[in-house]
Parts: C-alpha cells; structure tokens; sequence
C-alpha cells in the first residue's frame, strides 16, 4: 500500500474545505452543564461524517448505557485503525491511520485490499471487549441502528458506509434493528425537509434538503414512535463550560463551549438524552448554530421528553477541520473507553444523569 503525501492526508482529513471564521458565540452566557435526573441507561446517538464514526465508537465503548446509535455518512467502527500502527509509535502511528482514513475509509480506493473488512473488524471489536476496552459486544448487539448513506456523496463514498452496515451484521445486530436508507439523492450533510443547502450539496453548513426529515426518521428507529413535533422550539438551548470535562487539555480536541437543548418538562427528571456529534467544520466555531438549530431535533425533544446535548470540537494544527478522533490524532487509545473525546462526553452524561438540584 503507498502512504499518501502529507499534503494529501490534510486535504483529505480536512474533508471541508472552509473559509469561514469564528461564526458564534461572542458574549453569550456560558453556563455550568446542569443535573438533570436523565435515564442513563437510554441514551442515544448519532452522528455525520467524523461524528458518524464518533457515534459509532461511543456505542461500542458504552455499549450498556446507549441503547441506539444513527451513523450518518460514515463508516464502520474501527475503520481507519492501520494493521501497521502497532508496530510504530507516536505520529508515525497516527500517519498511518491517516492515510487509512483518507483512502480506505472516506474514498473507497483500497477495496481490491479488502479495505474495509466488516468481519475484521467485527472480531477487532470482541477482542477489545474481552480486553475490557469497551463494553462487552451483547450489550451492542441489542441496539438499533441507523444507518445513512446519500447517492451524491463522494465525500465518503457509499461502499464505505453500507460496510458500516455490515459490520453490525457481523457483530451481531439482528438485520430487524438495522434501517440503512441509501436512497436518496443527498450530498455530504444532514438531511432536512425544509432547511438547507441543495440536496445533493456537499458544502457548508452540511445541512441539506431533500424533503426528508431525517432527525424523525432516525430517531423513530432508535426510540419508538414519537409523538407529533413542536412547531417551534418550547425548551431553552443552553452554552455550556465543556472545559471541566475535558481536564482543560487542548490535546483532547474538545472545545470550551458545548450546547445542551433542554425542554422545559425534563427540568425535574425523567427523561433520556440523545448525543448529536456534528461533523468537520460543522462546529460552532465554524458554522455557528447551524447544525444545533436546522438538523430538527429540538422540535421531537420538547414532545417526547428528551434532551440533545450537542458536543463541540475545536480546530488544532493536527486538527484543522475540528473532526472528531476517528483516527488516532489525540493518542493510541480512541476507539477505548479511555479515550479523551469519550470520556469527556461520557462526563457530561453522567453530570446530566446526576439528580436535579
């Protein structure tokens, strides 16, 4: 297999190409992450791009807490972990993930190797369980899965995400808890039915309408049926302190400020919380509220008693697109429980599982 050059791994990790500058946050009242007595042991999740394999691999490092995860334009679990990482150390170990990413499991241009490999992966993946990495494979086996694909993609490319089905399929997943729509004429973004670029856009914010509205489709799958939606948002979107979740390290990735979507009956208690992973530049500081306000979620949480906490990234040199850690970039463990982004966003649900004060 050829490495790719350093200029291509930055562009291809880089995925979105942006020139837009800090789009939010200015003045605005930051505030401390609050207990809210949520049911911990049904969350959800889900995510677009980076955020599709972030979702993916909080699922299987919390397998019994997240009884759903929605993997949007992205591949599956483990993907772009080099078989040669291993034996390297350092950012030669996370150059070769890279280039892994980048070719095999954004583009789909390492197939005739077999690249991605669900079965392999799949066993990767027990390994890591029976090591205590992450949570044991039955816990996962009972979730239901979305799954998303548009046929105007070629960000990451459709081959690479039906493999994430199959990879559920391999580990376990009956084929009853899995819905993959691969049928619609979407570019690289989250669908909507009426907010948006074009459907098959693949440009900022990433929020494209295709007269789908994917936010009830998915979540339907993961929690049930839903009542009817809000016609406008009843509950509060609220800034929050993400630092302390994080151990204040820039290294983690994890930016300063995160947004929780509350409504207003889930301020006593008893209700779940669904984790909405944004995708490169697709964060705040990019997009400003875009992806938080225009993918939908808020109109089903106010009726169906559920809280959206959407997690933030920040861009770095290593990081400049402000992706999540699909790849390795924040240290060898990121597809572990031990992980920075996953123990940080593992925090804040434990601090929205602690009793309302």
């Amino acid at each position: 297999m050829t490495i790719a050059s350093p200029a291509r791994l930055l562009a291809g990790l880089t995925i979105f190409i942006t020139a837009a500058g800090l789009a939010c946050c200015s003045g605005e009242n930051v505030q401390q992450l609050p207990s809210l007595g949520v049911i911990a042991g049904e969350t959800t999740v889900s995510g677009i791009s980076s955020g599709a394999y972030m979702a993916g691999q909080f699922q299987m490092a919390h397998a019994s807490t997240v009884m759903g995860a929605a993997i949007i334009a992205g591949g599956p679990y483990g993907c772009a972990q080099s078989i040669f990482s291993g034996m390297v150390i350092g950012p030669f170990a996370t150059m070769l993930n890279a280039a892994k990413a980048v070719s095999g499991c954004m583009k789909n241009e390492m197939a005739a190797w077999g690249v991605p490999d669900a079965r392999l992966l799949a066993g990767n993946a027990k390994d890591r369980a029976e090591r205590g990495e992450i949570d044991p494979v039955a816990d996962a086996v009972t979730d239901r899965v979305y799954v998303f694909s548009g046929t105007n993609d070629t960000i990451v490319q459709p081959p690479i995400v039906a493999s994430a089905v199959e990879f559920y399929r391999r580990l376990g997943v009956p084929d009853a808890n899995i819905r993959f729509v691969s049928d619609i004429p979407a570019g690289h973004g989250f669908v909507t039915d009426a907010a948006g670029e074009a459907c098959g856009a693949s440009r900022e914010p990433f929020i494209v309408d295709c007269d789908y509205d994917q936010a009830k489709d998915l979540l339907t799958h993961l929690l049930g049926p839903l009542a009817e939606p809000s016609p406008a948002p009843a509950g509060t979107f609220i800034a929050f302190d993400q630092s302390q979740f994080s151990g204040g390290s820039g290294k983690s990735g994890i930016a300063e400020e995160g947004v929780v979507y509350i409504p207003d009956v889930c301020r006593t208690g008893g209700c779940r919380v669904h984790v909405a992973y944004h995708g490169c530049a697709q964060n705040r500081e990019t997009v400003g509220d875009a992806f938080i306000k225009d993918a939908g979620f808020q109109r089903y949480a106010d009726t169906n008693r559920l809280v959206v906490l959407f997690p933030q990234t920040v861009a770095s040199l290593d990081n400049p697109q402000a992706c999540w850690d699909w790849w390795g970039f924040t240290g060898p463990d990121f597809l572990t429980r031990d992980a920075p982004q996953i123990r940080a966003v593992a925090a804040m649900l434990e601090r929205l599982a602690q009793k309302p004060r």
